[in-house]
Protein backbone atom coordinates (compact mmCIF):
# COMPACT_ATOMS: atom_id res chain seq x y z
CA UNK A 1 0.00 0.00 0.00
CA UNK A 2 2.97 2.56 0.65
CA UNK A 3 4.54 1.36 -1.91
CA UNK A 4 1.72 2.62 -4.30
CA UNK A 5 0.92 5.73 -2.60
CA UNK A 6 4.97 6.75 -3.17
CA UNK A 7 4.68 5.86 -6.84
CA UNK A 8 1.42 7.40 -7.19
CA UNK A 9 3.34 10.59 -5.35
CA UNK A 10 6.27 10.84 -7.54
CA UNK A 11 4.37 10.36 -10.76
CA UNK A 12 1.99 13.26 -9.52
CA UNK A 13 5.44 15.46 -9.07
CA UNK A 14 6.45 14.55 -12.52
CA UNK A 15 3.23 15.81 -14.08
CA UNK A 16 3.74 18.82 -12.18
CA UNK A 17 7.25 19.60 -12.97
CA UNK A 18 6.42 19.05 -16.43
CA UNK A 19 3.25 20.73 -16.52
CA UNK A 20 3.58 23.87 -14.22
CA UNK A 21 6.60 25.81 -16.85
CA UNK A 22 3.62 25.82 -19.95
CA UNK A 23 0.72 26.59 -17.35
CA UNK A 24 2.82 29.47 -15.52
CA UNK A 25 3.75 30.78 -19.42
CA UNK A 26 0.35 30.47 -21.07
CA UNK A 27 -0.77 32.29 -17.63
CA UNK A 28 1.61 34.93 -18.44
CA UNK A 29 1.31 35.63 -22.43
CA UNK A 30 -2.16 35.56 -21.00
CA UNK A 31 -2.00 38.51 -19.29
CA UNK A 32 0.52 40.35 -21.62
CA UNK A 33 -2.19 40.10 -24.15
CA UNK A 34 -4.86 41.19 -21.77
CA UNK A 35 -3.03 44.59 -21.11
CA UNK A 36 -1.43 45.18 -24.24
CA UNK A 37 -4.39 44.71 -25.68
CA UNK A 38 -6.39 47.20 -23.99
CA UNK A 39 -3.35 49.69 -24.76
CA UNK A 40 -3.66 49.11 -27.98
CA UNK A 41 -7.28 49.46 -27.82
CA UNK A 42 -6.98 53.13 -26.62
CA UNK A 43 -4.33 54.22 -29.03
CA UNK A 44 -5.00 53.86 -32.73
CA UNK A 45 -2.37 51.90 -34.68
CA UNK A 46 -2.14 55.23 -37.29
CA UNK A 47 -1.02 57.04 -34.27
CA UNK A 48 1.49 54.44 -33.14
CA UNK A 49 2.81 54.07 -36.55
CA UNK A 50 3.52 57.77 -36.52
CA UNK A 51 5.48 57.33 -33.51
CA UNK A 52 7.95 54.57 -35.30
CA UNK A 53 8.01 57.78 -37.70
CA UNK A 54 8.82 60.53 -35.41
CA UNK A 55 12.12 58.76 -34.15
CA UNK A 56 15.36 60.80 -34.56
CA UNK A 57 17.51 58.64 -37.74
CA UNK A 58 20.54 59.31 -35.08
CA UNK A 59 18.39 57.32 -32.35
CA UNK A 60 17.77 54.88 -34.98
CA UNK A 61 21.68 54.81 -35.65
CA UNK A 62 22.63 54.17 -32.32
CA UNK A 63 20.33 51.43 -31.42
CA UNK A 64 21.76 49.61 -34.88
CA UNK A 65 25.03 50.24 -33.72
CA UNK A 66 24.29 48.91 -30.04
CA UNK A 67 22.63 46.00 -31.68
CA UNK A 68 25.97 45.68 -33.92
CA UNK A 69 27.97 45.77 -30.83
CA UNK A 70 25.50 43.20 -28.84
CA UNK A 71 26.44 40.59 -31.84
CA UNK A 72 29.90 41.17 -31.58
CA UNK A 73 29.94 39.98 -27.62
CA UNK A 74 27.28 36.95 -28.27
CA UNK A 75 29.81 35.81 -30.38
CA UNK A 76 32.09 35.79 -26.76
CA UNK A 77 29.92 32.97 -25.17
CA UNK A 78 30.42 30.53 -28.62
CA UNK A 79 34.95 31.31 -28.43
CA UNK A 80 34.58 30.88 -24.63
CA UNK A 81 33.20 27.60 -25.03
CA UNK A 82 35.04 26.11 -27.82
CA UNK A 83 37.92 26.49 -25.82
CA UNK A 84 36.24 25.51 -22.67
CA UNK A 85 35.45 22.12 -24.77
CA UNK A 86 39.19 22.31 -26.18
CA UNK A 87 38.25 22.76 -29.70
CA UNK A 88 39.26 25.89 -30.71
CA UNK A 89 38.03 27.07 -34.06
CA UNK A 90 38.81 30.29 -36.27
CA UNK A 91 36.94 33.31 -34.91
CA UNK A 92 35.41 33.79 -37.90
CA UNK A 93 33.85 30.84 -38.18
CA UNK A 94 32.61 30.39 -34.13
CA UNK A 95 31.00 33.95 -34.89
CA UNK A 96 29.52 33.15 -37.48
CA UNK A 97 27.46 30.48 -35.64
CA UNK A 98 26.77 32.32 -32.68
CA UNK A 99 25.71 35.22 -34.31
CA UNK A 100 23.34 32.88 -36.93
CA UNK A 101 22.09 30.66 -33.73
CA UNK A 102 21.13 33.59 -31.12
CA UNK A 103 19.42 35.03 -34.12
CA UNK A 104 17.05 32.77 -34.84
CA UNK A 105 16.77 31.58 -31.03
CA UNK A 106 16.17 34.66 -29.73
CA UNK A 107 12.66 35.14 -32.45
CA UNK A 108 11.36 31.85 -32.35
CA UNK A 109 12.47 30.87 -28.56
CA UNK A 110 13.38 27.43 -27.09
CA UNK A 111 17.23 28.65 -27.52
CA UNK A 112 18.14 25.15 -25.64
CA UNK A 113 17.14 23.39 -29.05
CA UNK A 114 17.07 25.71 -31.58
CA UNK A 115 20.32 27.57 -30.87
CA UNK A 116 21.73 23.93 -29.91
CA UNK A 117 20.64 22.39 -33.88
CA UNK A 118 22.26 25.01 -35.29
CA UNK A 119 25.11 24.68 -33.30
CA UNK A 120 25.27 21.12 -34.52
CA UNK A 121 24.48 21.46 -37.69
CA UNK A 122 27.85 23.73 -38.18
CA UNK A 123 30.16 22.45 -35.68
CA UNK A 124 30.03 18.49 -36.88
CA UNK A 125 30.89 19.84 -40.24
CA UNK A 126 34.04 21.23 -38.86
CA UNK A 127 35.06 18.03 -36.85
CA UNK A 128 33.86 18.78 -33.76
CA UNK A 129 32.82 16.39 -31.49
CA UNK A 130 28.68 15.68 -30.40
CA UNK A 131 30.23 15.61 -26.79
CA UNK A 132 32.17 19.24 -26.88
CA UNK A 133 29.17 20.33 -29.18
CA UNK A 134 27.49 19.54 -25.83
CA UNK A 135 29.40 21.76 -23.42
CA UNK A 136 29.39 24.39 -25.91
CA UNK A 137 25.63 24.06 -25.86
CA UNK A 138 25.05 23.93 -22.04
CA UNK A 139 28.08 26.82 -21.51
CA UNK A 140 26.03 29.14 -23.70
CA UNK A 141 22.73 28.35 -21.43
CA UNK A 142 24.17 28.64 -18.65
CA UNK A 143 25.66 31.48 -19.16
CA UNK A 144 22.24 33.62 -19.16
CA UNK A 145 21.92 32.60 -15.55
CA UNK A 146 25.91 33.84 -15.01
CA UNK A 147 24.51 37.07 -16.42
CA UNK A 148 21.16 36.97 -14.42
CA UNK A 149 23.20 36.67 -11.26
CA UNK A 150 25.52 39.16 -12.00
CA UNK A 151 23.43 41.79 -13.00
CA UNK A 152 20.93 41.06 -10.60
CA UNK A 153 23.46 41.24 -7.75
CA UNK A 154 24.55 44.74 -8.35
CA UNK A 155 21.45 46.41 -8.96
CA UNK A 156 20.30 44.82 -5.36
CA UNK A 157 23.99 46.76 -4.16
CA UNK A 158 23.56 49.77 -5.88
CA UNK A 159 19.76 50.55 -6.13
CA UNK A 160 18.16 48.24 -3.26
CA UNK A 161 14.92 50.88 -3.24
CA UNK A 162 13.84 50.44 -6.88
CA UNK A 163 14.77 46.72 -6.51
CA UNK A 164 12.18 46.41 -3.66
CA UNK A 165 9.80 48.58 -5.56
CA UNK A 166 10.37 46.52 -8.62
CA UNK A 167 9.88 43.12 -7.11
CA UNK A 168 7.53 44.21 -4.11
CA UNK A 169 9.98 42.69 -1.63
CA UNK A 170 11.16 44.46 1.54
CA UNK A 171 14.13 46.83 1.18
CA UNK A 172 15.74 44.44 4.31
CA UNK A 173 15.62 41.74 2.12
CA UNK A 174 17.19 43.02 -1.00
CA UNK A 175 20.53 44.00 -0.05
CA UNK A 176 21.55 40.59 1.60
CA UNK A 177 19.69 39.22 -1.37
CA UNK A 178 22.39 41.14 -3.54
CA UNK A 179 24.97 40.42 -1.69
CA UNK A 180 24.42 36.67 -1.68
CA UNK A 181 24.17 36.87 -5.53
CA UNK A 182 27.63 38.86 -5.72
CA UNK A 183 29.20 36.35 -3.39
CA UNK A 184 27.96 32.93 -5.87
CA UNK A 185 29.44 35.17 -8.60
CA UNK A 186 32.78 35.25 -6.48
CA UNK A 187 32.60 31.84 -5.12
CA UNK A 188 32.57 30.10 -8.57
CA UNK A 189 35.43 33.01 -9.60
CA UNK A 190 37.31 31.53 -6.45
CA UNK A 191 36.42 28.17 -7.00
CA UNK A 192 37.25 28.26 -10.52
CA UNK A 193 40.93 29.59 -9.56
CA UNK A 194 41.79 27.00 -6.89
CA UNK A 195 39.01 24.18 -7.44
CA UNK A 196 39.81 21.10 -9.39
CA UNK A 197 36.16 19.13 -9.69
CA UNK A 198 33.00 19.71 -11.11
CA UNK A 199 30.08 20.14 -8.71
CA UNK A 200 26.79 18.09 -9.20
CA UNK A 201 23.92 18.30 -6.80
CA UNK A 202 21.46 15.82 -7.50
CA UNK A 203 20.21 16.50 -11.40
CA UNK A 204 22.36 19.65 -11.25
CA UNK A 205 25.78 19.74 -12.88
CA UNK A 206 27.94 22.53 -12.46
CA UNK A 207 30.99 22.38 -14.86
CA UNK A 208 34.22 23.20 -13.29
CA UNK A 209 35.80 26.31 -15.49
CA UNK A 210 39.26 27.62 -16.13
CA UNK A 211 39.63 30.88 -14.44
CA UNK A 212 40.11 33.03 -17.27
CA UNK A 213 37.15 31.24 -18.97
CA UNK A 214 35.35 32.14 -16.05
CA UNK A 215 36.17 35.35 -15.62
CA UNK A 216 35.58 35.98 -19.31
CA UNK A 217 32.08 34.35 -18.76
CA UNK A 218 31.28 37.15 -16.19
CA UNK A 219 32.46 40.10 -18.64
CA UNK A 220 30.65 38.62 -21.29
CA UNK A 221 27.26 38.13 -19.72
CA UNK A 222 27.33 41.60 -18.25
CA UNK A 223 28.33 43.54 -21.39
CA UNK A 224 25.70 41.28 -23.25
CA UNK A 225 22.74 42.26 -20.52
CA UNK A 226 23.97 45.86 -20.91
CA UNK A 227 24.66 46.23 -24.16
CA UNK A 228 20.73 45.44 -25.14
CA UNK A 229 19.29 47.34 -22.16
CA UNK A 230 21.31 50.68 -22.88
CA UNK A 231 19.80 49.93 -27.18
CA UNK A 232 16.00 49.85 -25.41
CA UNK A 233 17.28 52.57 -22.95
CA UNK A 234 18.32 54.84 -25.81
CA UNK A 235 15.18 54.66 -27.85
CA UNK A 236 12.58 55.12 -24.91
CA UNK A 237 11.38 58.78 -24.14
CA UNK A 238 13.49 60.34 -21.84
CA UNK A 239 11.23 62.56 -19.83
CA UNK A 240 9.98 59.91 -17.36
CA UNK A 241 12.90 57.42 -17.65
CA UNK A 242 14.81 56.58 -14.70
CA UNK A 243 18.89 55.90 -14.03
CA UNK A 244 19.84 53.45 -16.44
CA UNK A 245 21.13 51.14 -13.68
CA UNK A 246 17.51 51.32 -12.36
CA UNK A 247 16.13 50.63 -16.20
CA UNK A 248 18.80 47.95 -15.96
CA UNK A 249 17.01 46.24 -13.24
CA UNK A 250 13.40 46.45 -15.16
CA UNK A 251 14.73 44.95 -18.22
CA UNK A 252 16.01 41.81 -15.91
CA UNK A 253 12.69 41.09 -14.79
CA UNK A 254 11.08 41.88 -18.39
CA UNK A 255 13.87 39.63 -19.54
CA UNK A 256 13.21 36.76 -16.61
CA UNK A 257 9.57 37.23 -17.23
CA UNK A 258 9.98 36.42 -21.10
CA UNK A 259 12.29 33.87 -20.37
CA UNK A 260 9.88 31.83 -18.17
CA UNK A 261 6.91 32.32 -20.17
CA UNK A 262 8.35 30.42 -23.12
CA UNK A 263 7.42 32.45 -25.72
CA UNK A 264 9.28 33.21 -28.36
CA UNK A 265 11.34 36.25 -27.98
CA UNK A 266 9.47 37.42 -24.95
CA UNK A 267 6.83 38.43 -27.47
CA UNK A 268 3.76 40.61 -25.16
CA UNK A 269 5.70 39.48 -22.16
CA UNK A 270 8.26 41.46 -22.01
CA UNK A 271 6.64 44.22 -23.13
CA UNK A 272 4.30 44.19 -20.70
CA UNK A 273 6.66 44.12 -17.36
CA UNK A 274 8.53 46.72 -19.10
CA UNK A 275 5.38 49.11 -19.88
CA UNK A 276 3.95 48.45 -15.81
CA UNK A 277 7.11 49.18 -14.56
CA UNK A 278 7.71 52.40 -16.04
CA UNK A 279 4.21 53.51 -15.53
CA UNK A 280 4.40 56.33 -18.58
CA UNK A 281 1.68 59.50 -18.60
CA UNK A 282 -1.03 58.50 -20.69
CA UNK A 283 -0.19 60.99 -23.50
CA UNK A 284 3.37 59.17 -23.33
CA UNK A 285 1.96 55.29 -24.13
CA UNK A 286 1.41 55.60 -27.88
CA UNK A 287 5.09 56.82 -28.07
CA UNK A 288 6.27 54.12 -25.69
CA UNK A 289 4.28 51.06 -27.76
CA UNK A 290 5.97 52.64 -31.20
CA UNK A 291 9.09 52.16 -29.21
CA UNK A 292 8.07 48.40 -28.56
CA UNK A 293 7.51 48.11 -32.41
CA UNK A 294 11.38 49.69 -33.08
CA UNK A 295 13.34 47.67 -30.72
CA UNK A 296 11.34 44.60 -32.16
CA UNK A 297 12.35 45.62 -35.74
CA UNK A 298 16.00 46.99 -34.57
CA UNK A 299 17.48 44.05 -32.21
CA UNK A 300 15.10 40.88 -33.38
CA UNK A 301 13.75 40.97 -37.10
CA UNK A 302 17.27 42.93 -38.82
CA UNK A 303 19.51 40.60 -37.01
CA UNK A 304 16.94 38.00 -38.46
CA UNK A 305 17.06 38.66 -42.06
CA UNK A 306 21.13 38.60 -41.44
CA UNK A 307 21.61 35.66 -40.15
CA UNK A 308 19.07 34.05 -42.50
CA UNK A 309 21.05 35.48 -45.57
CA UNK A 310 24.05 34.41 -44.17
CA UNK A 311 23.61 30.88 -43.38
CA UNK A 312 21.62 30.64 -47.21
CA UNK A 313 24.72 31.98 -48.45
CA UNK A 314 27.21 29.56 -46.98
CA UNK A 315 25.10 26.44 -47.48
CA UNK A 316 24.87 27.79 -50.97
CA UNK A 317 28.90 28.00 -50.85
CA UNK A 318 28.71 24.42 -49.56
CA UNK A 319 27.08 23.14 -52.23
CA UNK A 320 28.99 24.97 -55.18
CA UNK A 321 32.12 24.01 -53.78
CA UNK A 322 30.93 20.30 -53.63
CA UNK A 323 29.78 20.07 -56.94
Amino acid sequence: MRSQISVSSDRAKEIFVKLFPAALGLLLFGLAIRTLGAEFSRHPPQKIWQTVQAIPPRTVAIALILTAINYVILTGYDTLALRYARSPLNYRRSALVAAIAYAISNNIGFTFLSGGAIRYRFYRRWGVSAGAIAQVIVFCNFSFWIGLFTVGGLLFTLEPVTAAELLRLPLNMIQPLGALFLGAMAGILGWSLWGKRAITLRQWHLPHLPFPIALGQLTVTFADWSSVAALLYVLLPASFLPSFVSFLGIYLLAKVAGVVSNVPGGLGVFETVILLSLAPPEESVAQVLGVFLAYRGIYYLVPLAIALISWAGYELKIRVNQS
